[in-house]
């Protein structure tokens, strides 16, 4: 049975989540969306693993049905981190395999600095310890836009114009253009996101190196799962994380950039066996 959760962050944020509910004799998995993603994005695997787990997935200050917060520093990694952390706590989920999704496969390294006991592993989306100057250029502009579009079919035709390749079918499409875009009052559709982030996101500067981040994943089992087009994680990165750690699960997804969505075929059989693989 899923549920939504809404409980308050250390500061007083309202935070939401999605919990999948599940036996409670295995680890569970706590997802963690993209920068413009949400919670809801990872349905399709909580009903695959929901019957043998709990599931829960969060939605990051500012996404989804999470509080908009009054300023722009609250959507720092710190703050984000530590809303992950809260969220475990008021979940009652102190220990989890993280599925992270580009930031969230960044907080996901960062939790294992902080907080090592925490992970019982993680699957890192289209995510490594460093990005690519290109990539991060067209997300910081992707998420600082607010196209005002008039209908859902335009978010699709926007969102095909605009992103890297994705594989998806025309219904694919249109679920991804909903989970994305969301009518407003004044019959428009928005993002579902503060689209503030993106000035938060320069004024942060240049991300740093998070090689000793990705190292402290040493403990846990870790899968990688790359878009064979990502202009976020290159070939070289990947290439180097798998040098460090060899025994990583590693599944490569032809004519798709950044970032997977754990629904492709070719992704959803090693993403289900390594998850299996987890007591």
């Amino acid at each position: 049975m899923t549920r939504r959760v809404t409980f308050r962050a250390r500061d007083g944020l309202p935070l939401s989540a999605l919990d999948h509910g599940g036996p409670d004799g295995r680890t569970p998995l706590l997802c963690l969306p993209g920068l413009t993603r949400s919670a809801a994005d990872f349905e399709a695997l909580a009903a695959r693993h929901r019957g043998t787990r709990r599931v829960v997935a969060l939605d990051h200050a500012g996404h989804g049905e999470s509080g908009r917060p009054e300023g722009i520093a609250r959507y720092g990694i710190e703050k984000s981190l530590g809303d992950v952390l809260d969220a475990m706590a008021a979940l009652h989920c102190p220990r989890a395999v993280i599925v992270g999704t580009s930031f969230g496969g960044i907080l996901a390294m960062v939790l294992a600095v902080m907080r090592p006991g925490a992970v019982a592993g993680a699957v890192l989306n289209d995510i490594g310890p460093e990005l690519e100057p290109v990539g991060l250029d067209f997300v910081q502009n992707f998420v600082g836009r607010d196209p005002a579009l008039g209908s859902l079919e335009e978010a699709v035709a926007h969102l095909q114009s605009h992103l890297p390749p994705l594989r998806m079918d025309a219904a694919g499409w249109r679920r991804f253009a909903a989970l994305t875009y969301a009518p407003g009052d004044d019959g428009r559709w928005h993002p579902r996101w503060d689209i503030r982030i993106a000035e938060a996101l320069r004024g942060a500067g240049p991300p740093p190196s998070l090689w000793g981040a990705f190292g402290a994943l040493a403990h846990a089992p870790l899968m990688l799962v790359r878009g064979a087009l990502s202009d976020l994680l290159s070939a070289p990165t990947a290439a180097r994380m798998r040098a460090q750690r060899p025994d990583m699960a590693f599944v490569e997804l032809a004519g798709s950039g950044h970032a997977p969505r754990l629904e492709e075929p070719e992704v959803v059989a090693p993403l289900d066996r390594f998850l299996h693989g987890i007591a």
